[in-house]
């Protein structure tokens, strides 16, 4: 009788001791899984918000929303609507044409808030300058009308062998010394500019690598959208551009876009020469 109690006994400690490790494991693998699964949905952390006028209290389509900390875009729906990855204390860039454009930062309530946030965006009163239209005298002869007209050319000059072209405005004597002196001696001008700059400037892949930021940069030509995403005046902005061998007129007359791309470029120049005036040191 001892010998079948003492079976059983032994039987049931087992079992007992079996499904409590079987419990201990299912519930440090849920822990995990829910661990994993926070993780998860806090990287990918949105928010959302209606984008309204001030004056009218109706919503803005179009506007375009871009979080400065992440270099990524979006824009607003026919509703005036959005969401756009963020999280706590990242800052968005609000801009619409003809309204003041704004920097909004990023709560920790905002975060994955259900509701959608209302941000109001003021129009702006526009004043427009005189604009002052010379005559010119025409005979109605496309031959001789046509030497009445003043055609801006800027040339960009390359060398075989490189692989970059150097943009020296109009065709005058001092454009070709121009160029040669930024192929002699290149990393003055760049490692001037870029150096003190190099932690905004590292945005430019990202930036290009955004359809959406990309798309609204071709539409605009007022470098506001450049300037709060490189964290740079619009000053310091045509000053780096002059600097990478771009004319005057290419600087006034480009779109944003160009801008970025002509930035870009200049900028992985300078990181290959950086590269290979540290290894010479």
């Amino acid at each position: 009788m001892k010998h079948y109690l003492f079976i059983f006994l032994f039987s049931f400690i087992t079992t007992f001791a079996f499904s409590q490790d079987k419990t201990e494991k299912t519930t440090a693998e849920t822990t995990v899984k829910k661990v994993t699964d926070s993780t998860a949905v806090k990287a990918e952390s949105t928010v959302k918000g209606i984008i309204i006028d001030a004056t009218s209290k109706q919503p803005l389509e179009n506007v375009n929303i871009v979080n400065l900390n992440q270099v990524i875009g979006t824009a607003t729906n026919a509703k005036g609507e959005f969401e756009l990855r963020a999280k706590a204390n990242d800052t968005l860039h609000l801009s619409y044409l003809g309204f003041k454009s704004i920097k909004v930062k990023v709560t920790n309530d905002w975060v994955d808030k259900i509701e959608k946030s209302t941000i109001t965006l003021t129009e702006l009163a526009l004043a427009l300058e005189e604009v002052v239209v010379t005559g010119l005298k025409l005979t109605g002869y496309l031959e001789v009308d046509v030497k009445q007209v003043n055609i801006n050319t800027n040339y960009r000059y390359s060398i075989s062998g490189l692989s970059n072209g150097y943009e020296a405005g109009k065709r005058q004597p001092s454009a070709v010394t121009k160029v040669l002196g930024s192929i002699f001696n290149p990393l003055d001008f760049l490692y001037n500019t870029f150096s003190k700059k190099g932690k905004e400037l590292r945005k430019l892949k990202k930036m290009k690598e955004d359809d959406n930021i990309r798309n609204t940069l071709a539409a605009r030509f007022d470098r506001e959208m450049l300037t709060a995403l490189l964290g740079v005046n619009k000053i310091d902005l045509d000053e780096i551009v002059s600097q990478c061998n771009y004319s005057e007129e290419f600087v006034t007359t480009a779109n944003d876009l160009q801008i970025l791309d002509a930035i870009s470029e200049c900028y992985e120049e300078y990181k290959v020469l950086n590269r290979s005036r540290k290894k010479r040191i």
